[in-house]
């Protein structure tokens, strides 16, 4: 861990001043239970709090990145997707949505979006591509479709098929803010083929421990979680023809036999994801 982990991209002083060192940032936090180096003394510590109210937090960030790459790997080689919009990037860490594409064909197109400073600060990390395909990174909120999609044309062909990744980010969109409106209009704009990707902290029966970590995390970091039931994520998929298993566990997606014990299910993690396609 560095003092100023954003030295090693090509943040602007503008970009400097909007890093918030003072409070624990939603994507610094995960890049240090992720094992990443790319976070400050308040997010290693607020990391370790939530840690401490619910041991098993490293294991939900971990079941989330697999499901990502996963999910990434079956829209490529199963369905044929060759573009991608992920927006919620979260700082770079191995096995980026675009090195899982690009490594099956070289020619996938990939467009990513954040708005996090520091994520911003480490985009060339995130830029790197084939010579056959292409990656673009664009400073923007989930909340702004308009300007997303508009960036978004730039680089991605939007009447042909497109994957769009929402892991871990529509927990930061409360339920004054219409978040199934966003994802919807989001969705409205991709043509039939597309396909949505998507986890989901969740809450219920026997989540004390989740509860607790969640409660914690938005008295002192940034932005707040709204978290949902399994019910309430599955919503999200309305008018989807959802891939089996449906919404399930990240860790119970469609897990790699060759991972753990091939003859039991993973155990569950209360991070819920599905993949819905995008039908006539």
């Amino acid at each position: 861990m560095t003092d100023d982990p954003a030295a090693s991209g090509f943040p602007s002083s503008s970009l400097h001043s909007r890093i918030v060192t003072t409070r624990p940032a939603a994507a610094r936090i995960w890049n240090y239970w992720l094992g990443g180096g790319d976070y400050y003394e308040v997010d290693r510590a607020a990391g370790d709090e939530i840690r401490r109210l619910h041991p098993r937090i490293g294991d939900y960030a971990r079941a989330d990145r697999q499901f990502l790459g996963r999910a990434v790997r079956h829209l490529v080689e199963d369905v044929g997707i060759r573009q991608f919009l992920d927006i919620g990037t979260g700082l770079p860490t191995a096995e980026n949505t675009h090195e899982v594409a690009q490594r099956i064909a070289p020619e996938s197109r990939v467009v990513y979006v954040d708005n996090d400073p520091l994520v911003l600060a480490h985009a060339r990390a995130l830029l790197t591509s084939t010579p056959e395909g292409r990656t673009d990174h664009v400073d923007e909120d989930l909340r702004n479709v308009d300007a997303i999609l508009e960036h978004a044309a730039r680089t991605l062909d939007l009447a042909r098929p497109v994957a769009l990744m929402l892991l871990s980010v529509v927990i930061f969109i409360g339920d004054e803010e219409d978040p199934y409106g966003i994802v919807r209009r989001l969705v409205d704009a991709l043509p039939v083929g597309s396909h949505l990707a998507l986890s989901h902290t969740i809450t219920g029966p026997g989540l004390p421990d989740v509860d607790a970590a969640v409660a914690w995390w938005n008295a002192h970091g940034t932005p707040p979680i709204t978290q949902r039931t399994p019910e309430a994520v599955a919503r999200f998929f309305d008018g989807l023809e959802l891939l089996d298993p449906g919404v399930v566990s990240c860790s119970r997606w469609r897990p790699d036999p060759a991972v753990g014990c091939p003859s039991r299910e993973p155990e569950e993690v209360a991070m819920y994801c599905g993949v819905g396609g995008k039908r006539p």
